[in-house]
């Protein structure tokens, strides 16, 4: 057990404190801390993905199954190079579409990305957040492995509230943004397969995917 502290943030919150806050929490990620924070689709738990021993907490904290994939929070497309080895072009499509936004991708991992945050798999689901709180932590952290904060099987939580239901004394840092926008998780796709496949429906609707890159599967 550990002593969770709450961050409160609203739309009255001072800048300097919300930078405080964040400062904080980004120097508590890169030191192996883990914290759950609004996004605008669920609330999620992010651990820094180069420190092997955080991803681990997160499977613990939440009790997911080992052989499920971690997907990861980074700041920008200009991102995707520093966590994927190949870049379809259907990805920079999508990404110049709906990121920040609602969407994870599939692509194939760069191969000094930790096994543990993959779950083995030689593939890695990526996404860039469209909420001011885990924008503004990657870009002080470098990406975040960030399923749902909540226990495996649960609600995907939509307050913090909902994380506290499941993680108080457990995950270090408990962000409170208020509910959430969409309250569905993300939409993934595969992207490694052709054609495309989508592996969970979620926040972006199918049709708008195939508005931009043509046929999918799913």
């Amino acid at each position: 057990m550990v002593q969770t502290k709450i961050y409160k943030i609203d739309p009255d919150t001072r800048k300097d404190t919300f930078e405080t806050m964040i400062q904080e929490t980004a120097e508590a990620l890169l030191n192996g801390k883990t914290a759950a924070f609004p996004t605008e689709t669920v609330y999620g738990i992010g651990a820094s993905i180069f420190n092997e021993n955080a991803v681990l907490k997160i499977y613990q904290i939440k009790g997911r199954p080992p052989e499920k994939p971690l997907s990861i929070l980074i700041s920008s497309a200009d991102d995707i190079e520093k966590a994927a080895s190949e870049i379809p072009e259907s990805a920079r499509l999508l990404a110049e579409k709906f990121w920040p936004g609602p969407l994870t991708m599939i692509l194939r991992k760069k191969e000094e990305i930790s096994d543990k945050v993959t779950a083995g798999k030689a593939t890695i689901g990526l996404r860039v957040p469209a909420h001011p709180v885990p924008l503004a932590l990657v870009q002080l952290t470098g990406p975040l492995a960030c399923p749902s904060a909540n226990l495996s099987g649960a609600d995907e939580p939509r307050s913090a509230d909902d994380v506290l239901k499941d993680l108080n004394g457990q995950t270090d840092i408990v962000i409170d943004g208020g509910k959430t926008a969409l309250g569905v998780p993300s939409t993934i796709i595969d992207l490694t397969v052709v054609p495309p496949k989508i592996l969970r429906k979620g926040g972006l609707d199918i049709i708008e995917i195939k508005n931009v890159i043509g046929e999918v599967t799913e």
